[in-house]
C-alpha cells in the first residue's frame, strides 16, 4: 500500500470519527433542548428520542459534520471585537438616520471573500449581516458576495477583509487566496 493510500484511509477514519462525534454531540443537544422544553416529562422520553434522531439526520444531512479548530481565546477576542464594532456601528447608523441630510449612498459592493463557500463562510456572513450598515445578500461573480451596505463611499470591503481575517483565525478556516 502507498502512502497516498494510506492517507487516504485516514482521512476517511478521522472523517468517520468526526461524523459520528458530531453526531453525538448533536443529539446531545437536540435531546437536551427537547428536554428543556417538555420539562423532562418521563411520557415525552420515547418522542423526545425519536425526534432527537430525526433533527440530528436532518441536521447531518443538511450541514455536514466540518473540521472545525475553534480557539477559544480567539473566540472571546472576535466577541469583544463584534460588541465594540456593533456598538460603534450602531451610534454612526442612528446618527446617519437622524441627520436631517440623512448622508447616506446606499448600494451594492462585492467583496471577495477568502473562505470557501460552506459553514464558515455561512458563520462569516451570519456575524457580518449583525453589523449595522452591512447585509449579505448572495453570491457574486467569482468567489465575491454581494452585500448590501449604507454608504458605498466607506472602505467597506476593507472592513470586510478585516473582519473576514478575525474569523478565520478564530474559525481556523481557510487560507488567504
Amino acid at each position: 500500500m502507498n502512502s497516498s493510500d494510506e492517507r487516504s484511509r485516514r482521512a476517511e477514519l478521522v472523517n468517520g470519527a468526526g461524523t459520528l462525534g458530531s453526531a453525538i454531540s448533536r443529539a446531545a443537544g437536540f435531546f437536551g433542548f427537547w428536554l428543556v422544553l417538555t420539562g423532562a416529562d418521563a411520557a415525552d422520553l420515547a418522542a423526545g428520542s425519536i425526534a432527537a434522531v430525526a433533527a440530528t439526520w436532518a441536521s447531518l444531512r443538511l450541514m455536514p459534520a466540518q473540521q472545525w479548530s475553534l480557539r477559544p481565546i480567539k473566540l472571546a477576542g472576535l466577541v469583544l471585537h463584534f460588541l465594540r464594532q456593533s456598538m460603534t456601528a450602531g451610534t454612526d447608523v442612528a446618527l446617519r438616520a437622524l441627520d436631517p441630510r440623512l448622508p447616506l449612498r446606499p448600494g451594492f459592493v462585492v467583496y471577495q471573500a477568502r473562505l470557501p463557500p460552506g459553514t464558515k463562510r455561512d458563520a462569516f456572513c451570519a456575524v457580518m449581516s449583525l453589523l449595522p450598515g452591512t447585509l449579505p445578500c448572495g453570491p457574486a461573480e467569482g468567489n465575491g458576495l454581494a452585500v448590501h451596505c449604507l454608504d458605498v463611499t466607506q472602505p467597506v470591503v476593507e472592513q470586510l477583509a478585516a473582519e473576514e481575517a478575525l474569523c478565520m483565525q478564530t474559525l481556523g478556516g481557510g487560507t488567504a487566496q
